[in-house]
């Protein structure tokens, strides 16, 4: 895979990465659990996606 879809992907990882971190940081840091979780539920899914467009 190469160009535009390799592109797509990359960026689509970098933010799932970006989402986890994120949703983490908050839920540890007792700011806003709900916000946090939602978070890294988004993360889980772009990661799903990301499996799924590659196989």
């Amino acid at each position: 895979m190469s160009g535009l879809p390799a592109l797509m992907l990359s960026i689509l990882m970098l933010a799932a990465f970006a989402l986890a971190g994120g949703g983490a940081w908050l839920i540890l840091k007792g700011r806003d659990r709900r916000k946090g979780a939602l978070m890294l539920v988004a993360a889980i899914v772009m990661l799903g996606n990301v499996l799924v467009w590659t196989v």
